[in-house]
């Protein structure tokens, strides 16, 4: 028997109970893993929620861990037992000791990374790489705006985009996420809790605003995100911390600058074997390099789950948050 969290149903924090599974053997085409290091996102919230359907209940929550491979199911040949292995993947299942897997999700994690590095760096990280790399292709001497810029994406997006030669204008909530917003890639920062976001976007690009807008907020964000958009400029909802957006006119689009709104996955653009390999090697490629820097502030042991999300929620976090089994 393993430790594992189970939610029997949905709703707050304290739906999370620490409980014994018994795991199983792998079957065709799957791994059995001893995980070292999962990591907490909002995602896991949504689930919690109910707001993203569960399969059926109960289940156990998370998309993201680092382990090591103890057994191999038939068929599975490019993966041995002793392997380090890192995921970002469904199905859902990551808060356990133990778990299976099926083979074709997870990656191999280079020397240079450590289980704790993967953990905490595989979904947020490959969902900078999409955003970065994807669904808006940012190039050199551009300038973008990306809001909740002390988080786990946005520190990560942050520094990766720096890297690649963009100004990045980042949002945040404290003084103290000002600091690191700015330690980590951000050329300027904007606390939205004391500032007119609009405005000093405009302050900041001469009147030219952004090309692009992450926005993981959603609700509280979506009409300033609009209004920081030059013509023809991308705003990229990728999640929804706040609240969803709620239903628009479409051609508020048309009146503010023929704008293109998109709300991306992570799980589409690495449903393929080849896209989830090709964001894993650039990732781990970026942090080796040490151009991206994987800061874990926040670890709770798995039993404490429910205390690691009301402290996501609560917006008491930044950078990576793991959960150690």
């Amino acid at each position: 028997m393993a430790g594992a969290i189970r939610i029997h149903e949905t709703g707050g924090a304290e739906v999370l109970r620490y409980e014994d599974v018994d795991v199983g053997e792998p079957g065709p085409g799957q791994i059995k893993l001893k995980q070292t290091a999962i990591g907490l996102n909002y995602i896991d919230v949504y689930f919690r929620t109910g707001l993203y359907p569960a399969p059926s209940l109960p289940f156990t929550p998370g998309l993201e861990a680092a382990g090591v491979v103890e057994a191999v199911g038939e068929g599975v040949d490019d993966l041995a037992v002793g392997d380090r292995v890192a995921y970002a993947a469904p199905p859902i299942g990551a808060y356990a000791g133990e778990r299976l897997m099926p083979a074709d999700k997870v990656v191999p994690v280079p020397d240079g990374v450590s289980d704790e590095q993967a953990a905490a760096m595989m979904l947020k990280g490959m969902t900078a790489w999409y955003l970065l790399r994807r669904t808006f292709p940012v190039a050199k001497g551009q300038t973008i705006l990306f809001h909740a810029a002390a988080g786990g994406v946005g520190l990560i997006a942050c520094q990766w985009a720096k890297h690649l030669g963009v100004e990045v204008i980042g949002t945040v909530g404290s003084e103290a996420k000002a600091a690191l917003a700015s330690a980590h890639g951000c050329a300027h920062v904007i606390r939205y809790d004391q500032e007119n976001v609009v405005e000093r976007v405009k302050e900041i690009t001469s009147g030219q605003k952004v090309s692009v807008v992450y926005d993981s907020v959603g609700a509280d964000t979506f009409e300033a995100s609009l209004d920081c958009l030059a013509p023809l400029g991308m705003l990229v909802c990728f999640g929804q911390s706040s609240g969803p957006v709620p239903p628009f006119d479409l051609g508020v689009l048309n009146t503010k600058g023929s704008l293109f709104l998109t709300r991306p996955s992570l799980m589409a653009y690495t449903a393929a074997r080849e896209d989830l390999l090709t964001a894993a090697r650039d990732l781990f490629a970026v942090v080796e390099s040490g151009a991206v820097k994987i800061e874990i502030n926040q670890r709770f042991p798995l039993e404490e789950a429910s205390a690691a999300h009301q402290a996501l929620e609560g917006r008491k976090t930044t950078g990576s948050t793991l959960l150690m089994p």
